[in-house]
């Protein structure tokens, strides 16, 4: 088949998005319900996988996907290594992007905000509750640094050794923690057979703006709403 011709088709216009039906007029609380909904589809493996998308100072962009471990309205809780390509840009530029994606149920929701660092006991708290491997390989990685195969996989199995009787504690390595991303705009997708898409964007207003209750709607929060066009 030609890559022009391949698409899947949506799902039928019941799914839709509308305004009305919001439980609650802010974003937390729709977030929270599509992911609810999409941890319990079969289809989706991983609900809280999302895309990361960071920048350099000077703009230009990576991308990669990383687990979401906690949310709230404070924000949206990942980990990584800090010296890793993307705590390198987040230090920078503290700005970024997450993006969920549930194709079962033709959903995204896009999340943009700025990044700040959890506190030191946030990520002991996480880094202690993770599988013994995974500690071993956050304390051995340099992560996106060149390395060999053999040497990464020499250092595992000493450490491995090492720490073998699992009653001894791995303290989190100085360079892994947790960011949050404060958010300033959500946007939820929902595919529609006809490809009239629904799109619905939450977001703080500008300095001097008020909604007008026609495209710009008040929310709850702090938080307006307005359609946009798919």
């Amino acid at each position: 088949m030609d890559i022009k011709d391949l698409r899947k088709p949506y799902q039928t216009a019941k799914n839709r998005l509308w305004e009305e039906k919001f439980r609650m007029k802010e974003p937390i609380d729709v977030f929270t319900r599509w992911f609810e909904e999409a941890k319990v589809d079969p289809g989706v493996l991983q609900a809280n996988a999302m895309c990361l998308a960071t920048a350099t100072k000077s703009g230009i962009p990576s991308s990669r996907m990383v687990l979401m471990k906690g949310f709230g309205k404070e924000g949206f809780q990942f980990f990584t290594n800090y010296t890793s390509r993307k705590g390198r840009e987040l230090a920078e530029n503290p700005n970024a992007s997450l993006l969920f994606y549930w194709d079962p149920l033709d959903r995204q929701v896009r999340i943009e905000g700025s990044v700040e660092k959890l506190s030191a006991e946030e990520s002991d708290d996480y880094f202690s509750s993770r599988p013994r491997p995974s500690q071993i390989s956050a304390f051995i990685s340099q992560q996106s640094a060149v390395v060999k195969r053999e040497e990464l996989l020499k250092k595992f199995e000493a450490m491995s050794v090492e720490y073998c009787d699992e009653s001894i504690a791995i303290a989190r390595p100085e360079q892994w923690g947790g960011f949050r991303l404060i958010p300033r705009s959500f946007e939820f997708f929902q595919g529609q057979c006809n490809r009239l898409h629904d799109r619905i964007r939450f977001r703080r207003l500008e300095p001097g703006e008020e909604p007008d209750e026609e495209y710009v709607n008040s929310g709850e929060d702090g938080w307006v709403y307005e359609r946009l066009s798919p």
